[in-house]
């Protein structure tokens, strides 16, 4: 069904989404699947994969020339939220004009051209449940800069849908560039995470999101569409959801107020997302809680502390990245730790 919707281009491959897309749909679609990751990155040495930096426009005009790709899944960016702060003019390339030149391009071939982009583009100082028409008003230069990006790819090519994401709850290149790895990659190393009890965000698995890509390049549908899961959940108890779960050192848990955070970089509020306006283009359990399972949902700011339960030790991968890998193609524990996957 989705031969005719190629070559497909993936872009930003060391991020949690660039890295799940791009593993689930190279294993689906095979070679006529290509991807790009930066230029310096080491790892993802496979058949297909290109090295290409923001500042090489280029080398990314040759590709497109080379594919004449028709879809195009832009993935780009980059969420370290110091590094934004501390370097905004190479948030801006990495972030805004990176995005803008593939939108450059995927106009030039007529390419279906989904974007993904945040939730950071509001910066959460109300009751959250944002909707796609509310004012944004980022106060993170990641948050600024994605905004800025939507616009410049809008502007440029109107066919277009940007997706924007809360937390994708999935395993990312490098293993801890996602939200549960970066807290798990701290738990593990005996360092501790502080976490806000008054940041939230609406988290979704990767591979519901992944789903939900698949459903577009099938069935395109241009404009702003929020993509967040049903169940709202502050960082704080995503950190206890990890600490719990991995038989981590509950010690390494801290808890904090946004108001006793360091100024940078600045923290966003509720985040919220309403994502109605998606959901009546897609199958009705398209889009999960997460997490799916009830008993991993804290209860009390000390939830983490009662392990009256063991948990197997595959426990965490198992529910917070992938819920039914045995039978779902998309779940990324199909390839996540698996170097032999695309030999499979």
């Amino acid at each position: 069904m989705l031969n005719n919707k190629l070559p497909m281009l993936i872009t930003g491959l060391p991020g949690v989404h660039g890295y799940n897309c791009f593993h689930y749909f190279r294993k689906r679609l095979g070679d006529r699947v290509i991807g790009i990751k930066p230029a310096h990155t080491e790892e993802l040495k496979y058949p297909g994969v290109y090295g290409i930096s923001a500042e090489h426009t280029e080398a990314l005009k040759h590709l497109f020339s080379t594919y004449k790709f028709k879809t195009v899944i832009d993935a780009s960016g980059c969420c370290a939220l110091n590094s934004c702060e501390y370097n905004p003019q190479l948030a801006a390339l990495i972030n805004c004009e990176f995005g803008t030149s593939i939108s450059v391009q995927a106009c030039k071939y007529n390419a279906q051209l989904i974007r993904f982009s945040t939730d950071m583009v509001f910066d959460g100082a109300g009751a959250g449940h944002y909707k796609e028409e509310d004012r944004i008003c980022p106060i993170t230069v990641y948050g600024k800069t994605m905004a800025q990006a939507e616009a410049a790819i809008l502007n440029e090519y109107v066919h277009t849908a940007i997706f924007r994401i809360p937390l994708p709850m999935g395993p990312s290149l490098n293993g801890h560039a996602g939200a549960v790895d970066w807290i798990e990659h701290r738990f593990s190393r005996g360092n501790p995470a502080t976490l806000y009890y008054d940041e939230v965000r609406s988290n979704v698995y990767i591979q519901d999101v992944i789903a939900v890509v698949e459903k577009f390049i099938a069935d395109f549908q241009p404009g702003i569409f929020h993509l967040g899961g049903p169940l709202p959940l502050t960082l704080y108890e995503i950190g206890q959801i990890v600490n719990k779960l991995g038989h981590y050192d509950v010690a390494l848990l801290k808890g904090s107020l946004r108001k006793e955070a360091k100024p940078i970089p600045p923290r966003v509020g509720n985040l919220t997302m309403d994502s109605s306006k998606i959901l009546k283009l897609l199958p009705p359990t398209m889009i999960k809680p997460w997490p799916l399972d009830e008993q991993h949902l804290p209860t009390s700011k000390d939830w983490h502390v009662h392990r009256e339960k063991r948990f197997s030790a595959g426990a965490l991968k198992a529910a917070l990245y992938g819920y039914d890998n045995a039978e779902n193609p998309r779940s990324p524990l199909n390839w996540y730790g698996n170097p032999d996957y695309f030999a499979v």
